[in-house]
């Protein structure tokens, strides 16, 4: 028959379920899959039309296989982004200002979005990060806060509900990674400025959580404008503490 209906395999809609699962977030880099079995039993299919569908995302490059068992979520939708512009953050310092101002133009609309968007469970999840958060700035650990950090902003990110503003704010989170551990790292020195970090998130998470959109735009253009500037001055300090720890080494060399 001419126009005989195509009937889809059973492994290309397991890997488009999968796939759809990536793309949204619910499945993140770095998670792994549940267990064969069980995943099997949640979407219904026989073993064999599991793994087929998993050898197929594989074949893009979404997950991969790990010795010692286990199937994981790669970054190959963000590391397209994020590898080559990791290596010219190193080169060119000057990159940082472009990328908080794109960071600030994204956050301001993801945080608009979320508060237009957000469903119960975004709220929900949104609420969770802001509590580690809180408990995060408590310690003296840097790494804990970047990462709680970079939690909030991504849960905020995800709520916006747009499948591309969230892997590019992901992307960029990881681009500034290093830059965040290194101004919260500076800040902890500065007298009150962790109190005013922590209230700046808290007005970002206060306007999503009472549907506010401007407000929620304008809280994270404010905190993204607060950081540019304390970046910019964590930069200037570590120049300033270099160059005299030079200039004090080259002192010792002459004596």
């Amino acid at each position: 028959m001419p126009n005989k209906v195509q009937v889809p395999r059973i492994s290309d809609a397991v890997a488009s379920t999968l796939e759809r699962r990536i793309l949204e977030g619910s499945l993140k880099a770095g998670d792994r899959l549940p267990p064969e079995r069980e995943l099997a039993i949640e979407l219904g299919v026989s073993r064999p039309s599991l793994r087929e569908a998993i050898q197929k995302l594989a074949s893009k490059g979404m997950v991969t296989s790990r010795q010692g068992g286990g199937t994981y979520v790669t970054d190959a939708l963000e590391s397209s982004f994020f590898d080559p512009w990791q290596e010219m953050m190193g080169s060119y310092p000057t990159l940082r200002e472009d990328m908080l101002e794109f960071r600030r133009m994204l956050e301001g609309q993801a945080a608009e979005w979320a508060a237009e968007r957000a469903t119960d469970a975004d709220l929900l999840r949104l609420d969770q990060a802001f509590q580690s958060l809180q408990t995060s700035f408590q310690n003296d650990n840097t790494e804990k806060r970047s990462d709680a950090d970079i939690a909030f902003h991504q849960a905020v990110g995800d709520a916006a509900h747009n499948v591309l503003l969230g892997h590019l704010s992901a992307a960029l989170l990881r681009l500034m990674h290093d830059n965040i551990r290194l101004n919260l790292g500076e800040l902890k020195m500065v007298p009150a400025a962790s109190s005013l970090l922590m209230r700046q998130h808290a007005a970002i998470h206060a306007a999503i959580t009472e549907r506010k959109p401007q407000a929620a735009r304008s809280a994270a253009e404010t905190h993204i404008d607060f950081v540019r500037e304390t970046l910019a001055q964590t930069l200037r300090s570590v120049a300033r503490r270099e160059t005299a720890e030079r200039r004090l080494n080259t002192d010792f060399s002459a004596s």
